[in-house]
């Protein structure tokens, strides 16, 4: 069997994040996180476009425009939605994930869900960087090594 993985440089890749104004205190820690995974996997900043939405429902929405622009080789999505005492998080947090999903399928351009989904700020805080890692930087290392894999199906297939 031929196993074909991927490797973890970012060296000439060019990517897109869309993060949330909405939680900024948050979201600000996971779009540090997401520079610095690019930069320490061999990415430059200047091939890094920081883009922000005023929240995360329409995060999808300037996604898409990113991907389908032919600017990127892909776009990392960065929010934060916590869960309150009604319906309005299932609806946000769902929406941006099927808007995501759907943007990355429909335009072949990876795009990574990095919208923290969680029960209490604290929750959110630890995955953005206090205790349990930093979530924007593995959205980051998440595309750099999809976009490699896909560069390499298209060299062998191609």
């Amino acid at each position: 069997m031929n196993r074909i993985e991927a490797t973890l440089l970012a060296s000439g890749l060019r990517f897109a994040i869309v993060s949330t104004r909405w939680n900024h205190f948050i979201v600000d820690r996971l779009v540090e996180g997401a520079e610095l995974a690019f930069v320490q996997h061999g990415g430059q900043t200047d091939n890094l476009d920081h883009f922000v939405a005023p929240g995360s429902y329409e995060v999808p929405l300037i996604a898409r425009h990113l991907a389908e622009s032919g600017q990127y080789d892909a776009v990392v999505c960065l929010g934060a939605v916590i869960k309150g005492d009604t319906d309005h998080y299932d609806f946000v947090a769902g929406g941006a994930a099927n808007g995501i999903l759907n943007t990355s399928l429909h335009t072949g351009v990876p795009v990574a869900f990095g919208v923290l989904t969680t029960d209490t700020v604290e929750q959110a805080m630890n995955r953005a960087g206090i205790k349990a890692g930093n979530k924007g930087g593995e959205a980051v290392l998440a595309m750099i090594e999809t976009v490699n894999l896909l560069r390499q199906i298209a060299r062998k297939h191609g």
